[in-house]
């Protein structure tokens, strides 16, 4: 390969995804070959010329792209591009029933999907956001389901939401996925996921950031510092918190520590 290739790839820790890859490639050519999992791709410069299911396809940023399991593809860069980089995650098989994949290969390219699959390829690569990249993802699936004819209209299950909530609370700081939490009530992830947001009126991996937040607040005010705040409340260290603090809050953890310390003796406290 050209001086001008480069891959990483590593196993996340986020229930049913298998491994996720970023590559720029230039002048390598995929020879067809077949994947044990599913595969949602994303071109973010050049455009892939592939051919699945029969039919010649390009792959560009206009769309994300999904691969079905079992389904022989091969890929290089499109005739008119220098070359291309891309991120795929591979997602187990039993991430959708395997009666959709003959719909997927039909239509594998979605320029309407494009967000959902930013924001989950965006978790996937971000420490601590594993929770994130999980509910994304289940999102996704059941997007796709619904796309499919497929019914997935929850009837209303304010107890297993309330459960679920209950968990969350319990492992708020450890941490727990919706995997491991639809083991212990019985529920499909994905109902779990669904019925949370009908509930409470946010995804899961939401409220557990804004209960971190509020924690962070606690400590903060009890006169921790900011690095020790981070690991104490849930977060993967203190950039990660710094992020999601100035999201809720407008502003650091530093600053907020300072712009609400105890007034000094004899000073006035601002109203």
């Amino acid at each position: 390969m050209g001086d001008d290739n480069w891959m990483q790839a590593w196993h996340p820790a986020v229930p049913g995804v298998r491994e996720v890859l970023h590559a720029r490639m230039t002048d390598h050519a995929y020879p067809p070959h077949v994947h044990a999992d599913w595969a949602i791709l994303l071109v973010d410069e050049g455009a892939v010329a592939y051919e699945l299911g029969g039919r010649a396809r390009i792959a560009d940023a206009s769309a994300v792209t999904l691969l079905p399991p079992g389904v022989a593809h091969d890929g290089r860069a499109a005739p008119q591009s220098s070359g291309f980089r891309k991120r795929v995650a591979y997602l187990h098989a039993s991430w959708m029933p395997e009666g959709r994949a003959g719909r997927i290969v039909d239509q594998p390219s979605r320029i309407d999907l494009v967000p959902a699959a930013r924001r989950a390829h965006q978790a996937l690569a971000t420490p601590g956001e594993e929770l994130a990249a999980e509910a994304t993802l289940l999102a996704l699936a059941s997007r796709l389901a619904t796309d499919v004819g497929e019914n997935l209209r929850d009837t209303p299950d304010g107890t297993v939401a309330r459960r679920l909530r209950d968990l969350l609370e319990v492992h708020l700081v450890d941490g727990i996925t919706l995997a491991q939490a639809g083991r212990l009530l019985g529920a499909h992830p994905g109902h779990l996921a669904r019925a949370f947001a009908t509930e409470f009126g946010a995804p899961p991996h939401r409220y557990v950031t804004s209960r971190r937040v509020d924690l962070a607040r606690r400590l903060l005010l009890d006169g921790a510092t900011p690095a020790s705040v981070a690991v104490k409340a849930g977060f993967y260290d203190q950039a990660h918190l710094t992020r999601h603090f100035r999201k809720v809050l407008g502003t650091t953890p530093g600053r907020f520590a300072i712009a609400h310390g105890q007034p000094h003796e004899g000073s006035r406290a601002r109203p």
